[in-house]
């Protein structure tokens, strides 16, 4: 089953979204954009810098949880992924991203 980006609005009137697996697993979630088009705009963002392995930024949370960012060309950041248990588990979730991210259709959901 392939992955999918998930689009969907917040509370204060911007759009956000998650790129989840084919297993439906959350493996990378968006800042809030102000508008729809904006968060469009990160999705094709995400497609387009996933492949490159140099866009991820490896790092580790205050109690020592591996986690890491995506960043666009220009070194802003499009989004992030949970914490994991281990470097080997962050690892594969940064695969998973770029396995997952350039095909993965856009879906609508609810707030």
């Amino acid at each position: 089953m392939a992955g999918k980006f998930e689009l969907k609005p917040t509370k204060n009137d911007g759009f956000m979204f998650n790129l989840k697996a084919g297993n439906g697993q959350i493996i990378l979630t968006s800042e809030i954009y102000n508008t729809k088009a904006a968060a469009l705009n990160g999705i094709e963002s995400v497609k387009k810098n996933a492949a490159e392995d140099g866009r991820f930024e490896r790092r580790e949370s205050k109690n020592g949880e591996p986690y890491f960012v995506l960043k666009a060309g220009n070194g802003q950041e499009i989004g992030r992924s949970e914490m994991y248990s281990s470097a080997s588990a962050m690892e594969n979730g940064i695969e998973s991203v770029q396995k997952n991210a350039p095909d993965a259709d856009v879906v609508e959901a609810e707030a």
